[in-house]
């Protein structure tokens, strides 16, 4: 590689040429298996290496090809990079390293490459580097659940694990076909050592669990539950607004409903003195509302209760909600009583183990940011590999540079 002297500007690129040793020279680029030497290819190969400061650097090679005896004639292997690829080893894991901590955008420009580039790199470094691992050995308990990547109904299918705190499978979709493309991966043997499975209340998941692991103890996560209530708040909270407009003998009424969601979703614990009055208001103004937001908090109190006072009292409680809620007249309210009695073992289940989905919960939430970060990519093996090189464990380390120590 030459250097430019102190006078000269400094060139937009620079080759490098390199050799290989003879014990290198004929195995396959697939396999890397031995392989007899075919020709010397046509030309020479060029792989783009890290900067030399300003200076983008490449390597060149003799494009030697063999002959495999599965593969045929292919370009024989080289040590400094994957087959295929047109950038090195160090060039492809700094990629992947910059990738897991920043945006995408950030890594295409720093390294003077496109995204779709930067997306490739991603895909092809997490699949060399899961390729001698089985992420699905030892499994107990997991987590199940879905995240939108895209708008119209684009989803992805997250497993993780709870005890290593590690996203184990994804793949693009959601519904019954793709949860069993898991359970195939995992194979009837694995699956019966399962013992723990999370999930929300989605039927195609509680399915396909009963049909690949029906001796597991399936739990329904409380975070699903509240979340169920505050859907049936926010519900009888949008009923309640039309009822005012209707009548429209006051149209701040209708106003200060419309406006009243924060109040009603947060925590009293959370509000601020405005909100405190706001719930004051509706308490005195629409009683039938109200009531619909003592019902949320009820809920919400049979979850909490369970860490001091036991499984038990938990489960007396939400056996006391249910009664309630059942005879409540608030529409939304008795239908999501409905709703939980048909799930209430796998309710109890979450609440005796004290087996929640918080894990994945946060999963989706990182995810989410991942996805963010890795806005522009097209297609969803892209997401997916950057999804496993960030949560599924083993990250990146910068060339040349090790990990830490705890």
């Amino acid at each position: 590689m030459s250097r430019a002297g102190p006078h000269e500007r400094p060139r937009p690129g620079s080759a490098r040429r390199a050799g290989r040793s003879a014990r290198d020279r004929n195995r396959c680029g697939i396999c890397r298996r031995p392989a007899r030497g075919y020709d010397q290819g046509r030309g020479r190969r060029r792989w783009r290496c890290l900067d030399a400061g300003t200076m983008k650097v490449f390597l060149e090679a003799d494009a030697v090809r063999v002959r495999c005896r599965e593969h045929g004639v292919v370009a024989a292997a080289v040590p400094w990079a994957r087959h295929g690829a047109g950038h090195t080893l160090v060039f492809d894991q700094q990629v992947a390293w910059m990738a897991a901590e920043c945006s995408k955008s950030a890594v295409a420009q720093l390294m003077r490459t496109s995204w779709r580039t930067v997306g490739a790199i991603v895909e092809r470094f997490v699949a060399d580097r899961d390729a001698g691992l089985d992420r699905l050995a030892g499994l107990r308990r997991i987590g199940i659940d879905e995240i939108s990547y895209r708008k119209g109904q684009r989803y992805v299918t997250v497993v993780v694990d709870h005890d290593t705190r590690r996203v184990v499978w994804i793949a693009d979709g959601h519904g019954k076909p793709v949860l069993q493309g898991f359970f195939d991966a995992l194979g009837p043997e694995r699956a019966a050592k399962l013992t723990h499975i999370s999930a929300d209340g989605a039927e195609w998941i509680a399915e396909t669990v009963a049909a690949s692991a029906p001796h597991a103890l399936r739990a329904m996560d409380p975070f699903h539950v509240v979340a169920w209530a505050t859907e049936a708040l926010d519900a009888e909270r949008r009923a309640a607004w039309n009822r005012a407009r209707r009548q429209a003998a006051d149209p701040e009424l209708a106003r200060k409903l419309k406006h009243s969601r924060h109040a009603l979703w947060k925590n009293p614990e959370d509000l601020t003195e405005r909100q405190q009055a706001k719930l004051a208001w509706i308490a005195s103004t629409d009683p039938r509302l109200h009531r619909a937001y003592l019902l949320k908090e009820g809920l919400r109190t049979v979850f909490a209760i369970a860490p001091e006072q036991g499984p038990k009292a938990a489960i007396e409680a939400l056996d006391r909600w249910l009664s309630w809620a059942s005879r409540c007249r608030v529409e939304s309210f008795t239908a999501l009583a409905r709703r939980i009695r048909r799930h209430r073992d796998a309710i109890v289940n979450a609440i005796i183990e004290r087996l929640s989905n918080g894990l994945i919960e946060s999963t989706n939430t990182k995810t989410r940011l991942i996805i963010r970060r890795g806005f522009g990519f097209r297609t969803a093996d892209a997401i997916i590999a950057l999804v496993m090189l960030t949560l599924a464990g083993d990250r990146p380390t910068l060339p040349g540079r090790q990990l830490a120590s705890d």
